[in-house]
């Protein structure tokens, strides 16, 4: 009986120790703060590459400040320090937040080729991420018709040229798989659908590390 109260006392102790805990950090925790404090605290995350703090600042920043002038350079600040590190969907994330709250036509020119470029840069494996590549494609065409003669359209076209790359490339490794097993079926299936390509065989040199290549650099 002994025993029992005294496994009882000790763990009673150690769920005071976890409160106390818990208090004290809340007790440290910053909130109320002006809208600059919260802008510094992203600007210096940033810089230290520590993105987790930096958006746990943006959080803060926007429930305290959401009207601030200074939210919308935090949200871009926040989106090519994702892109910077290969988070894509986190880039679109703030690139969305950007053009709901602050997207103009003259700003939007930019947050969509952005949002297209993050997409493009998304894809990391076409076999995997084909549905990317058909959505990015749609993306591209739909952003040239928006906005003819854009300073961003060469760099639309090279995007939609490596898509396409992608997508020939794809359908006649798929066919040559199929005819290596047997399915000529199969192979003449994705074969034909090559046939309506933008781009021929001809147009391709196989990369050594994958046909979408940089062209951001």
């Amino acid at each position: 009986m002994d025993f029992k109260k005294s496994v009882l006392l000790m763990m009673s102790l150690m769920m005071t120790f976890v409160f106390v805990g818990c208090k004290d950090n809340e007790d440290v925790a910053e909130f109320n703060k002006p809208a600059l404090y919260w802008y510094k605290k992203i600007a210096t995350s940033i810089t230290k590459s520590n993105l987790d703090k930096a958006d746990s600042y943006y959080i803060s920043l926007k429930s305290e400040h959401v009207r601030s002038p200074l939210m919308p350079t935090a949200l871009m600040m926040l989106a090519h320090a994702h892109m910077n590190e290969e988070e894509y969907l986190l880039a679109n994330y703030y690139l969305d937040e950007y053009n709901k709250r602050f997207g103009e036509e003259s700003s939007r020119e930019y947050t969509d080729f952005m949002k297209l470029k993050a997409s493009f840069l998304g894809i990391k494996d076409v076999y995997k991420d084909q549905k990317l590549i058909m959505d990015t494609i749609a993306t591209s065409n739909t952003y040239i018709a928006r906005y003819p003669g854009s300073v961003y359209t060469p760099l639309v076209n090279t995007i939609l040229i490596r898509l396409h790359m992608s997508l020939y490339l794809l359908n006649e490794n798929i066919a040559a798989l199929y005819e290596r097993t047997g399915h000529d079926n199969a192979a003449k299936i994705y074969r034909d659908k090559n046939k309506g390509s933008v781009v021929e065989m001809t147009d391709i040199t196989p990369p050594q590390k994958g046909i979408i290549g940089k062209i951001f650099d």
